[in-house]
């Protein structure tokens, strides 16, 4: 089995307006590991999770569980990463809730009698009650929206979990909850959040992004402490 979960090296990507995201990302996740990337607005760390995945795809070369990123590897490797968008209306397109969860199951073949335990234990992770499983995603609330969108990635049982602002629009019970259902995963986890919160309750070592770069990458209480290298990022001491 591969030693690292990701191996991103010299990525580069620019949006269509010409807007650089991305300059010469290098980036390596151990299996098992748990990354945070913090930094601010803009600075590139939703845009490199969408690359995880192939919704994005720029210029350098993407490993993941070893197999290179591309359109022969793609839906395996789609297999193996649980992306979960900043926006779940980007995520949730079903009639109900019970289809959005069931979605990635239904298209793997998963036998149709054991896909009713798996959402209902989905939504029962996320901590949603299961009267809501018939009510479309769309009448939620954001943060219940959030948590429907966790679902339909978790049900999959990802290797990678890659997570946007998962705990944005939460009440503080549902972001304490969240905190410790992605400490009892096994996956890896590679967190994007402006949570530092979270990032010192879940992951050992932080990535700091700014204009499209890492700019410090090491132990996370060192670099979430180091006051100086915070405020020339825009960011504060937690």
């Amino acid at each position: 089995m591969t030693e690292y979960a990701i191996r991103i090296t010299r990525l580069s990507y620019s949006y269509p307006d010409g807007t650089k995201a991305l300059e010469d990302v290098d980036l390596d996740v151990r299996v098992g590991e748990r990354v945070a990337l913090v930094g601010p607005s803009g600075a590139g760390k939703s845009t490199l999770l969408l690359h995880l995945n192939g919704v994005l795809s720029g210029k350098g070369m993407i490993r993941v569980m070893g197999k290179p990123l591309g359109d022969t590897a793609l839906r395996e490797i789609r297999r193996h990463v649980g992306l979960v968008f900043q926006n779940p209306d980007d995520q949730l397109f079903c009639p109900t809730v019970f289809e959005d969860v069931a979605f990635g199951p239904l298209n793997l073949s998963i036998s149709p009698q054991e896909i009713p335990h798996r959402v209902e234990r989905a939504l029962r992770d996320v901590g949603l009650d299961q009267s809501i499983r018939n009510r479309p995603s769309h009448h939620l609330s954001h943060g219940e929206r959030k948590r429907v969108a966790l679902a339909s990635v978790l049900i999959m049982e990802p290797d990678i979990l890659a997570l946007d602002e998962p705990s944005s629009n939460l009440d503080p019970r549902n972001r304490r909850h969240l905190i410790e259902l992605v400490a009892s995963l096994p996956s890896t986890l590679v967190l994007a959040t402006h949570d530092l919160g979270m990032v010192m309750a879940l992951c050992p070592r932080t990535a700091l992004m700014d204009r499209g770069k890492i700019w410090a990458d090491g132990e996370t209480r060192r670099i979430l402490a180091d006051a100086r290298l915070m405020e020339e990022h825009g960011l504060e001491v937690p």
